[in-house]
């Protein structure tokens, strides 16, 4: 059975300078350059493509590489 490490949670990256802060807010949410869609595992060889902003399933697929294909033609379409 493989073994898996568990990566650290990113850090938000600051988009705005803090010298250069619009109406003194330092950084903008993270929510603002998340992508809208993500590739989920959702059981043995099978992907679900999630909207991140609602959580609802907006397609599926058995290989990942096809799922993470579906989930950028998603991005760009909308």
């Amino acid at each position: 059975m493989a073994t898996f490490t568990t990566l650290p949670h990113p850090v938000a990256p600051c988009i705005v300078e803090t010298a250069n802060g619009i109406d003194g807010v330092d950084c903008l949410p993270i929510s603002l350059i998340q992508p809208r869609y993500r590739v989920v595992l959702a059981g043995k060889c099978f992907f679900h493509i999630e909207e991140t902003s609602t959580g609802r399933v907006r397609g599926f697929r058995t290989d990942h590489n096809e799922a993470c294909y579906l989930a950028r033609r998603l991005e760009h379409s909308a």
